[in-house]
Order: structure tokens, then C-alpha cells, then sequence
């Protein structure tokens, strides 16, 4: 390992290795195919840049990011390490100037597309030069599991099988459940792999769920005490974007944005623009951030909630790259359920529904639960975290008082099961209600005893006590796109047992 450390200071000026790197590096050169499970800002592509810079033939990166390659490839040449990159961006010219290269050795990485692999003249360049390694970066994508499931990435098995010597491989991805990793290893058929989870703890980073009445007053607030620092804003749709920021350039701050809908040329402008702090507030959808190299974020905000919690995590973590300390922070509201609910129906395949709309779920749960916010996150990665409470996120650190809601959740387990379990949120909550409508008087559920039970409360709470119990697990939602409320085994301790119940209430200070 002396070269590589000599390496790591020659070309990147680090003296030691972060946590991880020497362990995976160390085991790519004695041959083995590795897998890289490191949370973002850990430093994955050293474990493959160093290798490639030792081994005689080439290294091949195969990377989603197209938008970065071009940045990434500057960096490298910019420290002394010859790369390029082959995607859809190349001229003809520039594409065939880059094969001749390649063809005499001129580079140590090459970047490339995973569409790429589709081309037969591509594999057939592949096979007349020497591969020493393949590393497969965001290597979640290759599993319908992962939060950005890419179908391209499930060729590159098959394309590493076809050639006629094989090389090592390496796979990395910042976030992956124990399910996403079984996949990396299998469809990419790693051959008994070291695998390495460095930990997806990030003990830097403050989270917090809000519920705010207006979600562009809160961020108003925040900023007139924070507009001077790096921050990103995540939105679900170009329409939130472009009406946010118009909304704060209107207020005179420093704001860029980023989303699918703008040319290329706008879109680069505005990554550099922040990346290089001409603007500290960059507000965009998920396509923006991915392979971001910028340390000094401060804060993300999600002014809608994502679709899952790898996205959460992976689009949050962008925040305290540094190690400083940031804030994450989820503004959620049930509108936002509803938008994800119809982009998975827009985006995804029939057969990839049931599994968006389970990690749908997931992330709601996150929204509703009074547990500590790091710990969930650990547990749902697979992780058993000593602590009970981090002292860190909105839950540890707000005033919390106990309610005995057993007489309302009596009430809302009654009107379930008096409606044959067959029915969703919207329907119980309007009966719960006592709300008039042609639905309910045909079904004839204005003649139940829960009928109007709850009219004193507004729409809004019933429907948050009934999300606390699914969270807590005496009602589970069954289906997809219009999911039906089916009570647990434990909601019959409740109704029928007499047992007390207790809800805690959070309350910001």
C-alpha cells in the first residue's frame, strides 16, 4: 500500500486515507472484486482512481452521471491522471479523436454511459485493449430497489461475461438497504466480493420533519437568518421550482435553479454558478446534485417530500460534506402524497408499483413517526444504532407531551372495522367526520354508530391520527394506488382489551 498512499499524496494531496479507502483499495489489488457501500462525501472514487493509476491497462467507470463526466474528467486530468469520457455529449469528431486515443493507451480511466454498452462497436473496442478493472459507480441503479432503477445497468453483466478476459470489478453506492445490496452482487455477479459498509451514519447532521401552514413562509423565515450560506431546496416538480424561485428573487436573495426542463447550456451555468458560491441558494428537483462536489452545504431543505427514503437520505447528505455541522429539514405535508402517489403511476412500470409505493410508505411513516429521526433512518439501512436518542433531530430535541389518545383511536379503529375494512383514509375520515356526501349515503355508513363521532376535529387531525397508527402499527395500508385501511391484531388490545394507549405529541420550542 506505500504506492498508494505515495499516490493519494502526489495526485490529491491527502496524507492519509479516509475510513474505508485503504481497506477496499488494498483488496482490489490483490484481485478481488469489491463492493463499496459509503455514504456520500466518504470518498468513493479514490477507491477506484488509485487502483487504476497501478494497474497496467485501463480502468472503465461506468457512471449515470453524464452532466458531471466532463467535470470529472477535468479534475482528474487537472492532477496528472489522463481520462476521458465517452457519452452522447461527443461531436463526431471529438467521439472519434477520443477511440483513437483509447485504442493507443493514451488514458488510465475511462468514463462511460451505461447506454453505451448497448453499442456492439463499443463492446468490440472493449476487447482490443487491456481492461484491468471495471467500476460500476451509483451502482444501486441496477436493482428495481434502489431509488433510481435504471434498466441499462442490468446489460453490464452481460457485456463483462462477453469479454475475453475478465477484469476486476468494483461497484459502489452511497445508500443501499440489505435487499439493494443482494442485488448489486447478484445482477452485476460480483464474484465473492469484499464488501464494505463504512456506516451510514452522519452524526454532522441535524434532521427534522415541520409541518408548516406555509411552506414558503417557513422558508422565508430560515433563510433571513441563514441567506448567506450554501443551502439546497429540493422540489418534486419543475413548476415548484420555478414558482420558488421566482418567489425569492422577488425578495432580492442570491438563488439559482436547476431542473429536466432547461437547455443544457442554463442548466451547467447555474450548477456552476453555485458549486462555485455566485449564488448561495440553489432550488431544484433530484436532478440535480448527484456526484456534486462541494463540501460547504449548510442546509438542504425538502419542500416536498420524497418518494423514498434512499432518495431522502442520498439528497440530504449532500448537506456537511465538511464534517461541519448541517441541517436537513423535510417539510411535509399529505398534498405531498398524493404528487408522489401520481408520479410513481406516471414514471414507473406496472410491475415496479407494489415496490415504489412500499418505500412510499416507508418514507410517510418517517413524516408521522416520535421516534428519533437518525435512528430510523439507521434501522431501515439495516443498521442496529446503540442509542435510543441522538439529542440531534427534531423528535430528541422538542418538548414532548404524553396524550392518552385511547378514546380517539377507539373511535377510528371502530369506524374501520364498521366498514368491513374496505375502504381508505379519505372515506374513514369523512364518516368520522359525519361529512354529507352521495358515497356515504349510498353505502348507507351514515347510519353507523361512528358516523359523525368525531366532527369536533378538523379533517386534517383525523386523518394525522390515523397516519400515527399506521406508523405505529395497528392499522396497515394494503395496495398500491388506492390503498384500504385493514386493522392489525394489535388494534383488537385497543378495542377490546381496554387497553391505555399513549400518544406523544411533539412540540417545537
Amino acid at each position: 500500500m506505500n504506492e498508494a498512499q505515495i499516490l493519494l499524496k502526489k495526485h490529491f494531496g491527502y496524507e492519509n486515507f479516509r475510513p474505508g479507502q485503504e481497506k477496499i483499495i488494498s483488496h482490489i489489488l490483490n484481485g478481488e472484486d469489491c463492493l463499496g457501500i459509503m455514504p456520500t462525501g466518504a470518498g468513493k472514487s479514490i477507491c477506484y482512481q488509485i487502483p487504476a493509476l497501478i494497474f497496467s491497462g485501463v480502468t472503465i467507470v461506468i457512471s449515470p452521471l453524464i452532466s458531471l463526466m466532463k467535470d470529472q474528467v477535468d479534475a482528474l486530468n487537472e492532477v496528472g491522471i489522463p481520462a476521458t469520457f465517452i457519452n452522447s455529449t461527443l461531436s463526431n469528431s471529438e467521439y472519434s479523436q477520443t477511440i483513437e486515443n483509447i485504442v493507443h493507451n493514451v488514458y488510465k480511466i475511462i468514463y462511460v454511459a451505461p447506454e453505451r454498452l448497448n453499442s456492439d462497436t463499443f463492446i468490440n473496442l472493449l476487447n482490443t485493449i487491456d481492461i484491468s478493472m471495471i467500476s460500476i459507480d451509483e451502482a444501486h441503479c441496477v436493482s428495481q430497489w434502489g431509488h433510481d432503477f435504471r434498466p441499462s445497468y442490468r446489460e453490464i453483466a452481460n457485456v463483462i461475461l462477453n469479454l475475453k478476459k475478465r477484469p476486476i470489478v468494483s461497484a459502489f453506492t452511497a445508500t443501499a438497504t440489505q435487499i439493494v445490496k443482494d442485488d448489486i452482487i447478484n445482477l452485476l455477479h460480483l464474484s465473492n466480493p469484499f464488501t464494505l459498509t463504512t456506516g451510514f451514519d452522519r452524526a454532522n447532521l441535524n434532521f427534522s420533519v415541520e409541518i408548516p401552514e406555509n411552506k414558503n413562509d417557513f422558508i422565508i423565515n430560515f433563510l433571513k437568518n441563514n441567506s448567506d450560506i450554501s443551502g439546497i431546496i429540493y422540489c418534486l416538480t419543475r413548476k415548484t421550482v420555478d414558482n420558488l424561485f421566482d418567489k425569492l428573487s422577488s425578495l432580492g436573495y442570491s438563488v439559482c435553479k436547476y431542473h429536466g426542463g432547461m437547455s443544457e447550456k442554463a442548466r451547467t451555468q447555474s450548477q456552476n454558478d453555485f458549486t462555485y458560491d455566485r449564488n448561495s441558494i440553489m432550488i431544484a428537483t433530484n436532478a440535480f446534485g448527484m456526484g456534486i462536489d462541494k463540501s460547504n452545504i449548510r442546509y438542504v431543505i425538502h419542500y416536498n417530500m420524497p418518494k423514498d427514503l434512499e432518495s431522502y437520505y442520498q439528497e440530504a447528505g449532500r448537506a456537511g460534506r465538511d464534517g461541519d455541522n448541517a441541517k436537513c429539514i423535510l417539510l411535509f405535508s399529505r398534498a405531498d402524497i398524493v404528487t408522489n402517489k401520481f408520479l410513481i403511476e406516471q414514471t414507473s412500470s406496472d410491475t415496479n408499483h407494489k415496490v415504489e409505493y412500499d418505500k412510499l410508505n416507508d418514507m410517510i411513516d418517517y413524516c408521522n413517526t416520535d421516534k428519533c429521526l437518525r435512528k430510523y433512518i439507521l434501522e431501515y439501512f439495516g443498521e442496529n444504532p446503540e442509542f435510543e436518542n441522538c439529542n440531534n433531530c427534531s423528535n430528541c430535541l422538542s418538548q414532548i407531551e404524553m396524550t392518552d389518545i385511547t378514546e380517539d383511536s377507539k373511535k377510528i379503529l371502530s369506524c374501520i372495522k364498521r366498514m368491513h375494512e374496505r375502504f381508505g383514509s379519505g372515506l374513514v375520515t369523512d364518516v368520522l367526520k359525519g361529512t354529507k356526501s352521495a358515497k356515504i349515503k349510498t353505502l348507507g355508513f351514515d347510519n353507523l354508530s361512528t358516523y359523525g363521532i368525531m366532527s369536533d376535529y378538523s379533517k386534517d387531525t383525523i386523518k394525522d391520527l390515523i397516519y400515527y397508527l399506521i406508523t405505529e402499527g395497528y392499522i396497515n395500508s394494503v395496495g398500491d394506488k388506492y390503498p384500504i385501511l385493514v386493522l392489525d391484531k394489535s388494534a383488537e388490545d385497543v378495542l377490546f382489551l381496554h387497553n391505555g394507549y399513549i400518544m406523544e405529541e411533539v412540540n417545537n420550542e
